[in-house]
């Protein structure tokens, strides 16, 4: 709270987060910013772009304009911002699946966060009828989105995690659920000498092939698919675990945890890449993202609770390293 802000003025500004949410939501699914990257244009005329109602759209217009997301000017046109070009399809890392995804799916399923409390039930599963995972496997469009989404946001990780750690001390790393491979690409470019193998479902594992094959490291990048529940590739020193655990409530997290500790080669280190929930009142993102996962059936975790999650698992946690990001990476290895 600002010092100039009363109590009311504070917690105003607080509820207005939502309806903020939704008015991006709105301008994401309308593509509003890639219409508006000739020039600037009236709301009639982005309403006949969109199939949209003139007087309705105006006025969400007008409201995100208000907090800069838009500017309106004089002769009541919009145009972009700084902000809205975050929006733009055609930029790489475009935050456009991401606007979606939180105005869409993930929205629904915090109006079930007092259900969670109640429960300790996920949310996400009450608002739609199935697990968060299963429910993006039936919708494979939104699936899509959702991949689309972290990569936007993960990515700009990518970098500072391989800053961050000295990946160059193994011979082989595998990415555990590594998605279109991205992050393995990383590393492989920063150490020439590693070699790289990039794990998840199958499905997963066959859309990635196509990312994979574009990538100047592909030679030393093995896909393989299958499920980190029953088992992993085996023998590598290193396996990375990018926004994996976060996924899962400890049971299954030490589930995954268990495979890698069987599967990894002596001496080797397993590292766990997420946000480290700080202690104290202090603002932190991992503390809210704690309560989104919650609603899907996950969560953050401490740095405590993570040196517990490892010795279930039968893993010794030797290290948390900070990056430039939220992120932080927990390493392990195995227990005597």
């Amino acid at each position: 709270m600002r010092n100039d802000q009363s109590p009311i003025e504070f917690f105003r500004q607080m509820f207005a987060g939502s309806w903020i949410t939704q008015g991006i939501w709105v301008a994401a699914e309308l593509g509003i910013a890639d219409l508006l990257t000739d020039g600037p244009r009236t709301a009639e005329e982005l309403a006949r772009k969109t199939n949209t109602h003139s007087g309705a759209l105006y006025r969400v217009l007008r409201a995100l304009a208000s907090v800069g997301v838009l500017a309106q000017d004089e002769s009541l046109r919009f145009s972009s911002t700084p902000l809205a070009e975050l929006l733009r399809s055609d930029i790489p890392n475009t935050l456009r699946p991401w606007a979606t995804m939180m105005g869409g799916e993930f929205y629904a399923a915090w109006g079930e966060l007092l259900h969670s409390a109640r429960t300790g039930e996920p949310g996400f599963e009450k608002r739609f009828g199935l697990p968060f995972f299963q429910h993006m496997t039936a919708h494979p469009e939104r699936h899509a989105i959702y991949d689309a989404a972290m990569t936007a946001i993960h990515g700009r990780e990518s970098e500072p995690i391989v800053d961050a750690y000295d990946f160059g001390a193994f011979k082989t790393v595998v990415d555990i659920g590594g998605g279109n491979g991205l992050m393995l690409a990383a590393i492989l470019k920063r150490y020439p000498a590693v070699q790289g193998v990039l794990f998840d479902l199958p499905a997963v594992a066959d859309r990635a092939r196509s990312t994979v094959s574009r990538s100047k490291v592909s030679d030393r990048i093995r896909i393989e698919g299958g499920d980190f529940f029953a088992s992993v590739p085996a023998g590598a020193d290193a396996y990375v675990l990018r926004h994996i655990i976060h996924d899962w409530e400890d049971p299954e997290a030490i589930g995954i945890l268990r495979q890698c500790r069987d599967a990894v080669a002596p001496g080797g280190k397993v590292l766990v890449i997420e946000m480290v929930v700080p202690g104290g009142n202090g603002r932190h993102f991992s503390k809210w993202l704690d309560l989104m996962m919650l609603l899907v059936g996950g969560r953050e975790r401490t740095r405590e609770e993570y040196s517990q999650l490892f010795s279930r698992a039968g893993l010794t946690m030797t290290d948390v390293i900070p990056t430039a990001t939220d992120v932080s990476i927990v390493e392990g290895v195995r227990a005597p």
